[in-house]
């Protein structure tokens, strides 16, 4: 596989009064490509070099940069290069899953600083929001007291209409008809003055690979999350969709025969609650399939089936999403063992092979980055990037 290389922000300006747009492009450049000297930063982004450096000094000085060690031996005056705070800035991110919450403690980096987790057999709101209060008071005492200001914000990732899953997750309709009235900001400033950002949660695996894993590489992509149930997310021109109504990419719902020749949803096809319900037929325990560290060792003769199923299903969505966006990639993570991963996308890069792609260009099939941690990461970056970074298409449109 040749290298890969996370392509570059271009597009900074400098008129008097857009000095928040501009620092919010140099952080953004430092995010995506680690740190670099103000010279390069100034080419990056088209401002001054005078300007770059007035911009350095301010998030310096407030914290959120740091510097490198000064580079020598080259022509010209010694470099120094400039780099994220690790400790400048940190977000929460909450992952509400079908069998298991999990909160986490970012920082700007990307770097999980501590991490708590509880399974159930199904999320409830009260059960999710005092895991959460609890988590935060658990974590917050663990840290630093001059690190607490630094924190900007939660991020929640979880999946839209849950309440609609009740049978899929053998789970008593009532028990989850309280998360259609929600309201995940009232719940959250009961405890909590920290800004709420709430996001589905495969859009959220979605920003996570796109800020910390291989989405660096491509412009253009689709994105498949394997969970409980499978979801995905789009990327296009370098910038995570959410979509009108928040729900972009839902690939999980796209319509496609199954193996009995009768319509099914892709979640119907290429999710973890499938294998579940096979170890459960085979008289064997499901829920070892999410104890950490993850290994599904002893499920061969159930998750053989299951992956075969499961690319040939994906192999057809990723041709179907072709087919509206000419993707250059589809990347697939997901609550995963890495071999299992590995297997799955080889899987399907051999079942998309034999697909009819007439009038289509196949998209490249490749590993996600991330893994299980995807989405609560992803609802960490969702205040930072509110907050801090630019989350638009304008500024990817020329390399360093």
């Amino acid at each position: 596989m040749e290298q890969e290389q996370a392509r570059s922000l271009s597009g900074g300006v400098n008129q008097t009064g857009v000095r928040v747009f501009n620092e919010r492009l140099i952080l953004s450049l430092l995010q995506r490509n680690g740190a670099m000297p103000g010279s390069a930063l100034a080419r990056g982004t088209g401002l001054s070099p005078q300007t770059v450096s007035v911009i350095l000094r301010k998030l310096e000085t407030d914290g959120l940069l740091q510097r490198g060690e000064t580079q020598r031996g080259r022509v010209g005056k010694p470099s120094v290069p400039m780099g994220l705070n690790p400790d400048g800035l940190f977000s929460y991110g909450l992952k509400i899953g079908r069998r298991s919450v999990e909160v986490l403690l970012m920082d700007v980096c990307g770097a999980v600083r501590q991490q708590l987790r509880l399974r159930y057999p199904y999320p409830t709101p009260a059960v999710v929001f005092d895991f959460l209060r609890d988590s935060m008071r658990q974590i917050e005492a663990a840290l630093p007291a001059d690190l607490h200001p630094r924190i900007c914000g939660i991020g929640v990732a979880a999946p839209f209409q849950l309440w609609t899953w009740h049978a899929q997750i053998n789970a008593p309709a009532e028990a989850l008809a309280d998360w259609q009235t929600v309201d995940f900001t009232s719940e959250i400033a009961r405890f909590s003055a920290l800004p709420v950002h709430v996001v589905n949660d495969a859009t959220a695996a979605c920003r996570a690979e796109h800020m910390y894993g291989r989405g660096k590489a491509y412009r253009d992509y689709a994105y498949f999350f394997v969970g409980a149930f499978i979801g995905g997310g789009v990327v296009l021109n370098h910038r995570v969709l959410e979509g009108n109504q928040g729900n972009a990419g839902a690939l999980g719902s796209l319509s496609m025969l199954g193996p009995d020749g009768q319509e099914a949803k892709l979640l119907d096809l290429a999710s973890i609650h499938l294998l579940e319900q096979r170890l459960r037929d085979a008289g064997k325990d499901p829920g070892q399939l999410w104890q950490l560290p993850m290994h599904w060792s002893g499920f061969d003769a159930e998750v053989t089936p299951w992956l075969d199923q499961a690319a040939d299903a994906i192999a057809r969505a990723s041709l179907a999403t072709c087919a509206v966006i000419d993707f250059e990639a589809v990347l697939i993570d997901g609550a995963l063992p890495d071999s299992i991963r590995a297997a799955l996308v080889e899987r399907t890069r051999t079942a998309l092979s034999t697909l009819d792609a007439r009038g289509l260009i196949p998209p490249r099939i490749e590993c996600g980055a991330i893994g299980p941690n995807a989405r609560a990461i992803g609802a960490a970056s969702g205040p930072i990037i509110s907050q801090y970074l630019l989350d638009t298409n304008s500024v990817f449109n020329a390399a360093l």
